[in-house]
């Protein structure tokens, strides 16, 4: 199965949101909480153009925030991306 990077803060509703449909998915998730900052993040934010949380990787690929992961859901094609 391929890794999951996810991008969150704890505060956030749809971080958990996103964060609880990627575990009910049986997803390998690495979450990187970044209430007080993340070099790693800071970095992310620059080369995507995507400034808010969540922000969620597949593998390498990129593919946005809870609305795309809630797009990819309900196409289908999340299911296969996690294989």
């Amino acid at each position: 199965m391929v890794k999951v990077k996810l991008f969150t803060k704890s505060y956030c509703p749809y971080c958990h949101r996103a964060l609880d449909l990627l575990k009910e998915l049986g997803a390998d998730v690495e979450n990187i909480e970044v209430d007080n900052g993340n070099k790693e993040w800071e970095t992310q934010k620059e080369e995507t153009g995507h400034t808010t949380v969540p922000m969620i990787f597949i593998g390498d690929k990129f593919i946005g925030g809870s609305d795309e992961l809630q797009e990819l859901n309900n196409s289908g094609k999340l299911k296969e991306m996690l294989k």
